[in-house]
Formats: structure tokens, C-alpha cells, sequence
């Protein structure tokens, strides 16, 4: 969407809040043993008191009121019976709405104890985002974000999963344009003023290849490597962005 008024940024800026705390709740509670069940209903809790419902649950029927991905599962990873292990990298991603408008973040967290490697590569999904916001702006297109992302993550070592890609979000759970991760003329559309969309680099310590799992729903690296996810939703301004799902 685009925000045409005042009353626009105050909701979003409501919803962004509440997936914000919602992830800062998670993040938390993460320890070993803890099922991803567990950790979905930490998501719940925090959701429901706020007032919001978790979209993907509604609207594309979703199983579980967060994402909750391991190691090489890159993204939409169903929550249940798995216990999170030491040393996981854990990917958790909230999208919710409230009162119409809808936000989108997601986290990488390696649990305790956290070896260098994994966690240079959760860094790296955090800093490829971070290098990506002077690309953010009127004038800009999306796959200049997407050129900054690939950049940072090649300069790291890793590889952007090319089959993933941020999107415009709102008052829908996806919607246009897409936001690639990478250069992508084809893919490309003008940054407006108002526009609202998220940045994610989705990336992979392998080969950056990712198929869908036989659940209908995960998406794992096809070379097992682990994988890390980083996503803000953000307003395109007349200067830098607004992020409205930072803590």
C-alpha cells in the first residue's frame, strides 16, 4: 500500500509495534528443549493481547500464529513437536493485523552456545538489511535495495536465496511490488513516497538454491546449508525510511 494520510502511519506504526514485541517476546523465550510449538504460543499470547490476529493464519490458513525455521529451513517453517537444540539457528517471522493494516518482520536467533560461524552469518542477514536503507528512497527502485543486499551478503561470504524476496505489505499479507534481494531489472519498480514494503534478505551459508519441503509450506536450502533471515517493514519517506517494526 501506500499511506495517503495521517490515520495510515499511526495504524501501521500500531501494527509494527505489536509484531516488534511480539518477536521480542519470542526472542526471550528461546531456550534448549523448548518445542516450536512452545515458542508459537509465546507469539500467540503476545498477539492476542494486543488486540491483533497473526495474517497468515487467516488469511492463507497457515498453521501456527508464527514462522518458526531451524538451521537450513529458510523460511515458513511450521511450529510443533521440534526441540530447539544448542547451537540452532533459529529464524522466527511474524505477520500480523490490527484494525486493517498489516506488518511483517522476522529475526535469526543462534541459541546458546553460539558458534562464530553462525553467528557471523545471522549478523550478516542484519547488516545486509542495514546496508540496504540509503537505497530506500524516492528515486530509487527496488532492486537498487536488492543490488545493496547482495552486495553485503556476497562481502560475507554467503549467498542471497534468490528464489526469496522481500514485498509490499500493508493491508494485505503480500502484495506489490516485489523486493528483490539482488539486481533484477525485470523485477524492478519505482520507490514512491508512502510506499509500504519489507526488506528481507533471506540468505544461505551454501549454494543459495531452496525447494519447498512435502508439508506444503517450509522452504529449505537443497544443500542442507544453514540459512538466516532478517526482515523489517518500512515506509518510504521524503528522507531516510521509516522502520515500523523495530524494537
Amino acid at each position: 500500500m501506500s499511506i495517503e494520510t495521517e490515520a495510515d502511519l499511526e495504524g501501521l506504526a500500531r501494527a509494527g509495534s505489536v509484531v516488534a514485541n511480539a518477536l521480542c517476546a519470542m526472542e526471550k523465550s528461546v531456550r534448549v528443549g523448548m518445542t516450536t510449538k512452545e515458542l508459537d504460543e509465546v507469539a500467540r499470547r503476545s498477539l492476542e493481547s494486543a488486540g491483533a490476529r497473526a495474517t497468515p493464519r487467516h488469511a492463507v490458513n497457515f498453521p501456527g500464529h508464527s514462522c518458526i525455521s531451524i538451521n537450513d529451513e529458510a523460511v515458513h517453517g511450521i511450529p510443533g513437536e521440534r526441540r530447539i537444540e544448542a547451537d540452532d539457528v533459529v529464524k522466527i517471522d511474524v505477520t500480523a493485523d490490527l484494525d486493517g493494516y498489516v506488518a511483517d518482520a522476522a529475526r535469526t536467533i543462534v541459541v546458546e552456545p553460539k558458534s562464530s560461524e553462525r553467528l557471523r552469518l545471522a549478523w550478516c542477514a542484519k547488516s545486509s538489511f542495514q546496508r540496504s536503507l540509503p537505497s530506500a528512497r524516492i528515486g530509487k527502485r527496488t532492486d537498487d535495495i536488492g543490488a545493496a543486499v547482495e552486495s553485503e551478503v556476497k562481502r560475507n561470504g554467503f549467498r542471497v536465496i534468490r528464489a526469496l524476496c522481500g514485498h509490499g505489505v500493508g493491508r494485505d499479507l503480500h502484495e506489490a511490488p516485489s523486493v528483490p534481494n539482488y539486481r533484477e531489472s525485470r523485477m524492478s519498480s519505482p520507490l514512491t513516497y508512502g510506499l509500504v514494503i519489507t526488506i528481507e534478505p533471506i540468505i544461505s551459508a551454501g549454494n543459495g538454491h531452496a525447494y519447498q519441503a512435502r508439508d506444503g509450506w517450509t522452504v529449505k536450502t537443497s544443500d542442507r546449508a544453514l540459512a538466516a533471515h532478517f526482515e523489517e517493514t518500512i515506509v518510504i519517506t521524503r528522507g531516510a525510511p521509516r522502520i515500523l517494526t523495530a524494537a
